[in-house]
């Protein structure tokens, strides 16, 4: 399961952190730090996220 986890991992935190990105962009916070903490909350947020998609496949 850790393989399938390391797996999904990579495709989820890159779609949540951009999904964050845009979102902040789209508010009009084009500041680098606004930016920057989008990103790292959708990667943190891709976590448990990912754990529970993999759960459920295997």
């Amino acid at each position: 399961m850790a393989r399938l986890f390391m797996l999904l991992l990579s495709i989820v935190m890159t779609s949540l952190a951009g999904i964050g990105v845009v979102a902040v962009l789209a508010m009009g916070f084009y500041d680098w730090k606004s930016i920057l903490m989008a990103a790292a909350s959708g990667a943190v947020l891709a976590l448990p996220v990912t754990w529970a998609v993999a759960r459920q496949i295997a």
